[in-house]
Formats: C-alpha cells, structure tokens, sequence
C-alpha cells in the first residue's frame, strides 16, 4: 500500500513511524525541511520539502498513484483543501484532520465523499470521549474496552495497603482467573511479569478482565470507589467545551468551566448549557480557591499549555482533589507527568495516530491501541486456519518475551488465559507488547 502523509507535526510523524514498520510504501511532505531531517534518517519512509496545496509539489511525490492521502497539517482548511486536490489528481482515498464537528455529522458524510474527502478526523472529540471515559472510572488512571466490550483494560496504580503488593506471579496468588496482569510500569521500565515478579508500591498495572469482575479486581488492588458530582475544566478550549456537552446531563454534574479571555467565556456561554463559565484564571491558586477547588471531585486542564495543565493539576492534587486529567501536548513531558503523579494524561495527536493507523492494519490484525505511558500496544489479532497459534498450548508456542497473551474471545464471550490455554481458528485474541515485533507477532497468526 502507498500512503502520503502531508504534515510532519507530531501527528503525522508519530503515524509516520507507526506505519514505517508495516512493510508500507510510505512518504512523508511538510514545508519545513528541520522537521524532515530526522524521521529521514532514522526511519523507512520518503521525505519531500514541498507545499501540501502546490499541485506541482503533490503531482512531484506521486500523489496519482497513492492508495491513501493523509492530511494532518494544523490548519483545517489546509488539509480538506489538499485532500480535494489529491483526489482529483488521482488518490483513490483521502483523510483529513479538522476541527469542525458540524463535518463529522451522518447527513454529512456522503456529501464529503461525493466531493472526494473519505474520511474525517478530529483530534478533540477523541481527546473529550477520553475524558468522559476517565470521569466515568475515575479509580482508574485509563479504562479501555476491547473486542467489542468483551475484555476491558484497566491501569491502576497501586498504593500501599493493596493485597496484590508483594506477591510473585508464581506464588498462584493470581491464579483466580478473574483477572491477569499483562504489564507493570515502574518509573521508565515497562515489565512482561514472569514467575519471580511481584507487584511493588507505586507500579501502574496494565489489567486484562471481563466486565463482571472488575469489582473484585478494584478491591485486590486496594482501589476505593469515587462518585463524581463537582468538576472543574481548566480552559475553555475545544477539548472542554466537547467533553462537557457529552457529559450526561442527568446525572447531576456540578459543572464549572474557568477561562481567562472574556471573549471565549460569552462564546462558551452560548455553546455549553450545561455548566458555569467564570472569567477566571485556573492556574491562579486565590481564584481556584475562590471556586471551591477544595470541594471539587475533578479538575481537567485542558489548555493549549501542557506545562500550565501539569501544573494546576498539581496544586488540584494539593487541594485535595482525588481526580486529575491533564491534556500534555508535548509528547515529550508525557513520562514526566505520569512520574508526577498528576491523575490520566491526554495527547490527543498520538490518539489521532493510532485511530488513522488502526484503518490500514494487516488483516490479521483487528485493532491497535497504542499505550503511550507504557511504551507498549495493545493489539487484538484473529487466529487464521492453520496458523502456528493454534499449533499448541500457549506457553509452548514461543511467544516473543516482549509480548503476552492477555485474553481471548471466543464465539463472542471474553476469556482469560494461562499457559495451558489452546488458541482455536476464529478466536481474537488480545495481546499486550512492545511496539516494535508486532510484525514479528503477525507471523504467529497468518
């Protein structure tokens, strides 16, 4: 497949070296050669200095040939306005990155198509469902479900007083096959557990269980539940103002919206119904004071600042607040914040990557979710007739050490594993792994 990503931000280039690795004909176009150098050297792709709307630079990289033309410049018109030109030159699919939810509405999509746009994606309304999902299990650091909800993910991390703390994986304390630990986040390391692991203070647990035993698993891991009613948003950007009005208005939210330019406050009034908009500064500890933070169950920050957010979720954890989102655009403070101990963290460029990669994945390969805080993935794969998988129980069958088996679904219903589990044709299958033998994972399931 030839792909062209146009846009070397921190999107396309982190969906650049997503795609590197999938044997893929890939080339990368930004009007910024500094941006290029890098990913030029290091990776196996084609960069080309050029504009994403000169028809000559387009036709110069091959764009009549290409099976897909991405673009994830900033600019919104930018991209539809490259898109258009791509099809009409001869991309047989286009993706543009915008920021207009009224695009993304059904009655609109076969008007985009008809018009040579296929696909259209936007980054905030995937970062607002994120933090709707965060609120909802607030225990949890990130909640994500599987194969179609029949496996859930959960990161907890583990605070002193767990009963998991200190026992190894081979003592058969874990042995209830009601939840399996695919992976252990200590400080920078990120661990497959073997027999002699244990669970230590401070470890973020990457869990695999069925919906009904979830429950049992927040109780192990030494977790108390939380209702949310008071919520706080640190910035009235586009993030906030689509994740408040995806809230659930009948669950009683006490709301607050705190943005400093007065102007966007009488924008967010008219656009929000749902929640109070105060001219304040969030990052101003009199002012968050004066708005009952220490009464508040949550508090987003999501303002174009990664630094301000880390930092006002900070002094919210000061306050007293038990729950904390930060949205963290510099993919490169992500590591720090999660060692801050902050709450969730949002990069909403590597959720647009991931979600643009999951469409061109191998046919083996159902779904990828890229796990940015671990330096992992979690990939959902189907087990083909006749694939080495299937050719014995799991602990014989040589699995990369970079990799686990977290759990199966078979005729619809969500399984756990341990070694002794056979993988039969048909089933999916979750695995938990580093991101770069994921190849070398596909060859178990062809």
């Amino acid at each position: 497949m030839r792909i062209l990503i146009v846009g070397a931000g921190e999107v396309g280039t982190h969906l650049a070296k997503l795609l590197s690795r999938e044997n893929m004909d890939i080339s990368l176009m930004d009007e910024d050669a500094a941006r290029l150098g890098v990913l030029d050297a290091n990776y196996d792709l084609i960069t080309k200095r050029g504009n994403p709307t000169s028809i000559h630079d387009l036709k110069d990289l091959g764009v009549k040939d290409c099976d897909l033309f991405i673009s994830v410049t900033p600019h919104e018109t930018e991209n539809m306005t490259a898109c258009l030109i791509a099809n009409q030159l001869g991309a047989k699919k286009t993706l543009a990155r915008i920021d207009n939810y009224e695009y993304l509405l059904p009655e609109n999509k076969r008007f985009f198509e008809e018009m040579g746009l296929n696909h259209l994606i936007y980054p905030e309304v995937l970062a607002a469902h994120e933090i709707v999902e965060a609120l909802k299990t607030n225990w949890m650091r990130y909640h994500l479900s599987l194969c179609d909800d029949a496996l859930q993910l959960c990161v907890v991390k583990i605070r002193p007083g767990a009963s998991v703390l200190g026992k190894q994986f081979q003592s058969g304390f874990f042995d209830h096959g009601k939840y399996r630990i695919v992976a252990i986040k200590r400080e920078n390391e990120t661990i497959i557990p073997r027999g002699e692991d244990e669970v230590m203070v401070g470890d973020m647990l990457y869990v695999i269980c069925l919906k009904e035993d979830i429950e049992f698993m927040r109780e192990e891991l030494g977790k108390s539940k939380r209702e949310i009613k008071n919520i706080i948003f640190f910035g009235g950007t586009r993030i906030a103002q689509k994740a408040v009005q995806s809230l659930p208005k009948d669950e009683g939210y006490n709301i607050k919206i705190l943005e400093k330019d007065r102007d966007l406050c009488y924008h967010l009034s008219e656009k929000v119904s749902n929640a109070l908009i105060i001219n304040a500064d969030g990052s101003d500890m009199e002012q968050l004071k004066e708005e009952g933070i220490q009464d508040a169950d949550a508090f987003v920050a999501v303002t174009d600042s990664s630094e301000a957010n880390i930092f006002a979720c900070l002094a919210a954890k000061r306050f007293g607040v038990r729950k904390t989102i930060a949205d963290v655009e510099n993919i490169d403070y992500m590591p720090m914040a999660e060692g801050l101990d902050i709450g969730s963290v949002l990069n909403k460029k590597t959720m647009t990557a991931s979600y643009i990669y999951q469409m061109l994945l191998n046919a083996s390969v159902l779904n990828v979710h890229n796990l940015t805080s671990a330096d992992a993935e979690i990939v959902e794969f189907i087990a083909r007739e006749g694939s080495r998988i299937t050719k014995d129980c799991i602990r014989d069958i040589g699995m990369p050490d970079e990799s686990t088996i977290g759990g199966i679904v078979r005729a619809g219903e969500g399984l756990l594993v341990n070694g002794d589990t056979r993988i039969l044709p048909d089933d999916l299958v979750v695995v938990l792994c580093k991101s770069h033998i994921i190849k070398k994972l596909e060859r178990f399931f062809q």
